[in-house]
């Protein structure tokens, strides 16, 4: 059975996150380690849906939390987010206010694949846009603490 477009925007609606965190990273020229995701949890009982949304991207992994004794269906890869994940939302947009979370995830995704978080300025701008989306209070670093490591 085929999955439709549009069952996959109501139930993301519902039930999935766009989510951008930040490592703070020696290795990484300014210090931040930037990973846009989209994720979607489910319990056991519903992981068929998990794997459905995996079918149809045609990319992201399955995971069982343990936190919180779930599965998650994620996309991390930059690439699978601006080829796949984006568009789909684009043409089949969401209808609550996760809305405004993807379209900052879109654009973050957009400046990192034009390398713009390479630079201090660029990356003052995504920490920024990032923390103006609804976490639900899982952040690991203040947005004052990230500015400050990239010297804003």
């Amino acid at each position: 059975m085929k999955t439709h477009p549009w069952f996959v925007s109501g139930f993301v609606d519902g039930e999935g996150s766009f989510l951008v965190s930040f490592s703070v990273r020696d290795k990484m020229s300014l210090g931040i380690e930037v990973r846009p995701s989209f994720t979607v949890s489910q319990h056991e009982r519903s992981l068929k849906v998990l794997n459905s949304l995996q079918s149809y991207f045609g990319c992201g992994s399955i995971r069982f939390n343990n936190s919180d004794q779930t599965y998650k269906y994620e996309v991390r890869s930059l690439n699978d987010l601006i080829k796949k994940v984006i568009p789909h939302f684009e043409q089949y947009p969401l209808m609550t206010s996760k809305q405004s979370d993807f379209e900052a995830l879109r654009d973050i995704c957009r400046h990192m694949s034009e390398k713009t978080h390479l630079s201090p300025s660029g990356m003052t701008t995504i920490i920024k846009m990032a923390y103006q989306m609804n976490n639900l209070g899982a952040r690991r670093y203040s947005k004052e603490d990230l500015l400050r490591i990239v010297g804003r």
